[in-house]
């Protein structure tokens, strides 16, 4: 009796398409070993946090008592309590200063940088970096005094007959917001820079010559290759800078509380006074579930919205830059 061709294939493949299986299923597992500590780090301290945080969100609880269960009362509260409703429009408002001002200037910079040849840049990159390496606490406690009625901006305003337009600015209804926006600003350009400028690297030098030999200016290149090429960049800086806009507490907190009265309040402002000073944890947790959700939202959008396209040019994929 003869055996047909495929029929002996069969027969030889399959043991060895077990064994290819089986040693691959075995090397996953041995894999899974060197990545258990950090899994189980981010499983205690990121997962299960966030679990009881939903579940806190649908009961009444001051930490101390037994927790009553209210539904979604506090997620009614979330949306129909009109100071968060201040404070989400307050935070989106942060959004330019936090996330676009940044991603502009550090554009600007990182193509200013990338074309001039002097001594020392190296030093003045790291220098313009230097507000991203500090503490939050610290670029809070000296703008602080830098923004004060007594301050050094206020002394050179008035060296320099602005006197005027000085002003206790953190102190004021209408210039709080746009101050601590400022302070943001300050802080996030430097890391969207160091990546502008890494992905400029990253950028055939031929594309710019060839620009030149056809005429191209420093504006023209820039637009027609730098920009295309800096989509990943860009949307990475977009949102590492609105993450950090939208949960942003500490700069908020030691520069004015959330004042003068509620005008630089933001949703994570009221999460900190809900749970450690009026022990309402479920209405806090149910604000930061919320805050959570809108801060994928966003991301998502802006990931759908600067994702890799056809329009690209294919010298620009070719080079690396867009990847």
């Amino acid at each position: 009796m003869t055996v047909s061709s495929a029929t002996r294939a069969t027969v030889v493949a399959t043991p060895r398409g077990r064994r290819r299986r089986s040693s691959f299923t075995a090397y996953s597992w041995s894999s899974l070993l060197y990545v258990a500590p950090a899994l189980l780090f981010f499983g205690v301290f990121v997962i299960y946090p966030i679990c009881i945080s939903v579940q806190t969100s649908f009961y009444e609880y001051d930490g101390l008592t037994v927790a009553t269960p209210v539904g979604a009362a506090n997620y009614v509260a979330v949306f129909t309590d009109p100071a968060l409703r201040e404070a989400l429009l307050h935070s989106l408002v942060l959004l330019f200063f936090y996330a676009v001002l940044p991603v502009v200037i550090g554009l600007g910079l990182a193509g200013l940088l990338s074309r001039i040849r002097i001594y020392g840049l190296t030093f003045f990159r790291a220098v313009l970096f230097i507000p991203q390496v500090l503490s939050s606490v610290v670029v809070a406690v000296a703008w602080r005094g830098i923004l004060a009625s007594d301050g050094p901006l206020n002394s050179v305003m008035q060296a320099v007959g602005l006197g005027s337009f000085a002003t206790s600015w953190l102190g004021d209804f209408d210039t709080a917001l746009p101050a601590v926006g400022g302070i943001g600003t300050w802080v996030q350009y430097g890391l969207c820079m160091v990546l502008f400028l890494g992905g400029i690297v990253g950028i055939d030098r031929s594309l710019y010559e060839a620009a030149r030999l056809d005429g191209a200016g420093a504006i023209r290149e820039f637009r027609a290759i730098t920009l295309p090429a800096l989509r990943p960049q860009i949307s990475i800086a977009l949102i590492l800078c609105i993450t950090f806009a939208l949960r942003n507490f500490d700069i908020i907190w030691n520069t004015t509380r959330g004042g003068p009265g509620t005008s630089t309040a933001v949703p994570s402002v009221y999460i900190y006074q809900d749970a450690f000073q009026n022990r309402a944890l479920g209405q806090a947790s149910a604000m930061a579930v919320v805050l959570t959700l809108l801060i994928l939202v966003i991301v998502g959008i802006v990931q759908f919205a600067l994702r890799e396209r056809s329009d690209v040019p294919r010298a620009a994929r070719r080079s690396g830059g867009v990847r």
